[in-house]
């Protein structure tokens, strides 16, 4: 069984047991596990549910390693570079994106 999830603005296909990265949200402190009801597609193999942009009632259940603290992780680090030409100027910054490392549990549809 597999879905079709919208977190933030970004479209992730999960089953249980799949471990991603999404966008860091704000979490209380004490939470063990997060509720996604942006469910846009579930599939089992022969019946497939497609919502209309969403299904009712269906929603996707995903745990924290241990807290949300420690589910932080950050990416790959970046350097944009900005440049001006001919004019002897330029300047590079780094940038290092913050995610939310969270687990599959359950897809309820």
């Amino acid at each position: 069984m597999y879905a079709v999830i919208e977190q933030g603005s970004k479209q992730y296909k999960v089953s249980e047991g799949d471990t991603l990265n999404i966008d860091l949200i704000d979490v209380p402190p004490d939470a063990d596990t997060i509720e996604m009801d942006k469910v846009l597609f579930v599939s089992d193999g022969e019946n497939t549910k497609v919502g209309a942009p969403y299904l009712e009632g269906a929603k996707v259940i995903a745990s924290f390693k241990t807290t949300a603290e420690d589910a932080l992780v950050k990416g790959k680090k970046l350097y944009p570079t900005h440049l001006r030409r001919r004019k002897n100027s330029r300047r590079r910054i780094g940038h290092r994106q913050k995610y939310l490392q969270v687990t599959i549990d359950k897809i309820l549809a």
